[in-house]
């Protein structure tokens, strides 16, 4: 006679009766074998489907930024806390509030009044972005490959880009900082904006120049601080815009780096 138990911990039990009237038992766990191959098979799926969903986030943000330059990190990450729901209610709250202005202001500069904004980087991976009258002079790089000063120099009666300059102040040389400086010509807008380091080689002559520009703050730049700053060199308005982060590993978002920084605003025009 033969027959098969089920136990409570799944396995199964094959019972036989051998020719002496003795019974013969032989365990065979299938339930848990096939269990257990079960289970590893849905931790597999499960874990292709994670990095999937993780791949696709990656790259929804990225187009995301790549897509909306004015977006900044951190709004990108109240959005995302928020939900889609709330990433409507947002973008739809500002539909009726008139023009908007060049280089992403909520409204225009009055009059033919010159815009500009400026974005310091979050870390060592979002690059800074320089726009003025809505076109992006320097633009951000995937991994921020514009790590020191970035300057921006604009003619201050026709709003024309004049000159670029990207310097090292890690690596670098600051002697060439301190030419780029001097030849700029009187009656210019001087946009810069800091990335990484913007302190280690600049020295006492260099932070004169950018002094002389308008700067308030320049002396006292350090090792990764975050610093925007906008002025002009012997320029009919002497305006001059700046803001700056101290690096500091006990207030710092990202540990050995201060937040994003961003600066926006209006320049009068020389007519």
């Amino acid at each position: 006679m033969k027959g098969i138990a089920l136990l409570n911990d799944g396995s199964i039990v094959a019972l036989g009766r051998a020719e002496h009237n003795s019974i013969m038992i032989y365990f065979r766990r299938v339930g848990p074998l096939v269990l257990h191959k079960r289970q590893r098979d849905k931790k597999k799926l499960r874990f292709v489907f994670m990095v999937a969903a993780l791949i696709i986030s990656i790259s929804l943000v990225l187009r995301l930024l790549q897509k909306n330059p004015e977006l900044t990190l951190s709004n990108l990450v109240e959005r995302s806390v928020g939900g889609a729901s709330s990433f409507q209610l947002k973008t739809g709250n500002h539909k009726d509030d008139g023009p908007k202005g060049k280089c992403g202001l909520p409204k225009p500069c009055p009059g033919n009044d010159y815009t500009f904004k400026i974005y310091s980087g979050a870390t060592n991976i979002i690059g800074p972005r320089i726009c003025f009258e809505g076109k992006m002079i320097i633009e951000k790089d995937r991994r921020g490959n514009r790590p020191g000063i970035n300057i921006a120099v604009i003619n201050e009666k026709t709003g024309e880009h004049v000159n670029t300059g990207i310097f090292n102040m890690w690596n670098g040389k600051v002697e060439e900082l301190i030419e780029f400086l001097k030849s700029i010509e009187n009656g210019s807008l001087v946009l810069i904006a800091t990335f990484d380091d913007p302190a280690t080689k600049l020295n006492d002559e260099a932070r004169t120049l950018i002094a002389e520009l308008g700067s308030s703050y320049v002396s006292q730049l350090k090792f990764r601080d975050n610093w925007l700053f906008v002025g002009g060199k012997k320029t009919i308005t002497q305006v001059t815009f700046e803001q700056h982060i101290k690096n500091d590993r006990k207030t710092n978002k990202y540990e050995s780096w201060p937040e994003m920084i961003e600066m926006e605003g209006c320049i009068p025009r020389i007519d």
